[in-house]
């Protein structure tokens, strides 16, 4: 095969993501450990039991793939690309970038780096795909993916910050912001890092300025696509679809649900718009 495309698993995907294409695909798990047990993040992990362990947990983190997870699947293609989570919020990246550097082709790999989560990773998915059917060449690919994922944006309304703020991805004076009762930040991704772009009272105010934020921030609406991923939001993304085509019109709108990683730091209710 020419070509292939390795994902992490906070990318949303699963492993059939692409079987209609002649395009590589796999997906490499994250896992997380919730006091004794370990969820490995794939297509078998229900969310639901994961986050009931969760609440009664005393502890729990996350963790990358060993760069051995990404090598033994280089020699599947002639041309990889790797498309992870945020060098940022994970460690996915380096171990990416340390598989690449250890494979005796290394200058066959491409390993992009998000700087967001969830749909940001599948629209870069969609986009190498795009790309590949166009037959350009690999160095050339690699640059436009670049420059298409620099264009992307990450907006992210959370109700709960408790994971964000006891791993170290958010800090706790931004998540005593973030948790008061009646305060509904909008969350951003600026250069893969977490930030609050807005503060608001109530969940549906949050909901309704993200929806004039994203007709603020998008170019080209008409052309692209808008992803809602979202941790068991269905009322909520509700409100969202239908504002959002209410007031523009992008291509699509996809509605995701969020798999372990991004349910694990999301928590319910969590809802991440990509476009």
């Amino acid at each position: 095969m020419k070509y292939q495309i390795i994902v992490d698993s906070c990318s949303e995907l699963a492993s059939d993501y692409l079987k209609n294409e002649n395009i590589g695909f796999a997906v490499v798990p994250l896992t997380i450990n919730v006091g004794d047990k370990e969820y490995v993040d794939n297509d078998k992990l229900d969310c639901k039991i994961m986050l009931e362990d969760l609440k009664k947990a005393k502890k729990s983190s996350s963790a990358c793939p060993a760069p051995q997870s990404f090598l033994e699947l280089f020699d599947n293609a002639e041309h990889t690309f790797i498309v992870t989570i945020t060098s940022k919020l994970s460690g996915c990246y380096n171990s990416a970038i340390v598989a690449k550097n250890s494979y005796d082709k290394k200058d066959n790999v491409h390993v992009i780096d998000s700087k967001a989560v969830s749909g940001t990773e599948i629209l870069i998915v969609d986009k190498l795909v795009q790309l590949i059917k166009s037959n350009k060449d690999f160095q050339t690919i690699s640059q436009e993916i670049d420059k298409f994922r620099d264009e992307l944006n990450l907006f992210f309304i959370l109700q709960k910050f408790d994971n964000l703020v006891n791993n170290g991805r958010m800090s706790r004076f931004a998540g005593l912001i973030a948790s008061t009762l009646v305060i509904r930040p909008i969350c951003v991704a600026d250069n893969g890092e977490i930030k609050i772009a807005k503060k608001t009272i109530g969940i549906k105010n949050a909901i309704s300025k993200m929806v004039q934020m994203i007709g603020e921030k998008a170019k080209d609406i008409e052309n692209r696509t808008l992803i809602i991923s979202h941790c068991f939001a269905d009322e909520e993304v509700k409100q969202i679809k239908s504002e959002v085509e209410n007031r523009y019109k992008f291509k699509e709108i996809r509605v995701v649900p969020t798999r372990g990683l991004c349910s694990y730091y999301a928590l319910e209710k969590g809802i991440i718009v990509c476009f």
